[in-house]
């Protein structure tokens, strides 16, 4: 494990899927991880895992959708260690599924704040420690849906994806004067339980999208991990305001 003089990362939804295996990836690296859930239940369970691999993290369990809840954790989470290094922004989800003239105004709000929201709300309260930090940076998370703006009834889960990619680049210009990069990433079809009714329900549907991945494979979590935990280091030192795209050639169909 590399020494990393103290180097904390906070990975959001980091209970499980890509985000687990950041923060697992991290912590390998050398940081503490704190990681951030709903599932109190799940997030200890993910402590003893990571921690009987030899890696220091800890759970908080909060909301990344309220704005007292993540000020307050993020603000404790700063304090306790002095500092903050790395925010992973990786929490976010589809949210459902629904055509625009049946939305109500309900869903559209939970949507935006699950993916678009939960950034704002997390990163400006990262600031001040991240200013603390050694070549500290924000990684948020978009996707293909920012461009193409989804398939039938995630619509508005594209819509909040293109906020994110933008409010990366904000973000970036706003921080760089004080040396914080803000990068994201954009995974493709990756197998983990965001799939999973389509997965369980019509495995055949599931496994044919690899027929439109350039490299023939669905991605794994380990892929995106390896791509965060580039960005959160000092070989990415002059990446920022980029969206790196990881999805086995997925966005240029083939």
């Amino acid at each position: 494990m590399n020494d990393l003089n103290g180097k904390v990362a906070i990975i959001t939804g980091a209970t499980g899927g890509i985000g687990f295996e950041v923060a697992r990836r991290l912590g390998k690296d050398g940081y503490t991880v704190v990681l951030n859930g709903i599932d109190d239940e799940q997030g200890a369970k993910r402590i003893e895992e990571l921690s009987a691999e030899g890696i220091t993290a800890e759970y908080r369990g909060f909301d990344v959708t309220k704005e007292k809840q993540v000020t307050e954790n993020i603000t404790e989470i700063g304090k306790k260690y002095g500092r903050i290094d790395v925010l992973v922004n990786n929490a976010g989800g589809l949210g459902g599924r629904s055509r625009f003239e049946d939305m109500t105004t309900e869903f559209y709000r939970f949507v935006m704040a699950l993916n678009l929201d939960s950034v704002f709300f997390a990163s400006r309260a990262a600031i001040p420690f991240l200013k603390q930090g050694e070549n500290p940076t924000i990684i948020n998370y978009t996707s293909n849906a920012a461009w193409n703006a989804g398939g039938p009834g995630a619509g508005i889960y594209g819509t909040s994806k293109a906020g994110v990619h933008t409010i990366t680049r904000a973000l970036a210009k706003d921080l760089a004067e004080y040396g914080i990069r803000v990068n994201a990433v954009s995974p493709g079809t990756i197998d983990t339980a965001f799939h999973q009714q389509i997965k369980s329900t019509k495995p055949e549907v599931f496994a044919s999208w690899a027929n439109n991945i350039m490299l023939g494979r669905l991605g794994q979590p380990e892929d995106v991990a390896g791509v965060v935990a580039f960005l959160a280091s000092s070989e990415a030192s002059f990446i920022t305001a980029e969206t790196i795209q990881v999805g086995g050639g997925q966005a240029l169909g083939i």
